[in-house]
């Protein structure tokens, strides 16, 4: 077994992993605000915020879906050493891992159920920018409206649709995340919407 796959875990399961867990759940419990994350240091092309994500939420009993180039062999030793998560197909997996082209189309990840609406995934996805600006946010946990950039307004607009199913989402960029719950209403920044309505 290469070094790199028993090394990058935290240096203290147990502090870490409450540490990055309260990071997560801030995020999910407060829509569009960007937090840091650390403990991972992960094989590329992970980033360490995706990685101690994983370290945090994954276990035996947490079926991931690698994307891309997320599915390659570095990282489904590491994580297999570091959490036993089983891979599995998008279609049966808790958590979806890769950017958001290779996660495309989300129409495959399981939404829940009527009587299950726990039961659908969270995408975890890489982003090249994590900003407080771009799409509108509102909904529970948004005093008024909040901002982020996202990779894709209509896709997030039309997984609000779908509640109380559908997905949920945790963007990462480097060390930093944010969450996007399914309940989180979305729109067009004001700027980008008057610009729209000019050129239609």
């Amino acid at each position: 077994m290469q070094a790199s796959t028993l090394s990058g875990g935290f240096a203290d399961p147990a502090i870490g992993s409450a540490h990055a867990f309260r990071s997560v759940m801030e995020a999910m419990a407060r829509p569009g605000t960007i937090h840091d994350i650390e403990g991972a240091a992960p094989p590329a092309p992970l980033s360490p915020a995706m990685g101690t994500v994983l370290l945090t939420l994954c276990d035996t009993e947490t079926p991931v879906y690698l994307a891309g180039d997320m599915d390659c062999g570095a990282v489904r030793a590491w994580l297999s050493f570091h959490t036993g998560a089983p891979f599995v197909g998008p279609a049966h997996c808790m958590f979806a891992v890769g950017k958001w082209d290779a996660l495309a189309p989300l129409a495959v990840y399981p939404i829940g159920t009527s009587e299950y609406p726990d039961r659908s995934a969270t995408l975890i996805v890489e982003c090249s920018e994590l900003a407080a600006s771009g799409a509108t946010l509102t909904g529970p946990g948004i005093k008024d409206q909040a901002t982020l950039s996202l990779p894709d307004v209509e896709a997030f607009q039309a997984n609000r649709t779908l509640f109380p199913l559908g997905l949920d989402f945790i963007l990462t960029c480097g060390a930093r995340l944010a969450a996007l719950p399914r309940s989180t209403k979305v729109s067009r920044a004001s700027s980008e919407a008057v610009a729209q309505e000019g050129t239609s």
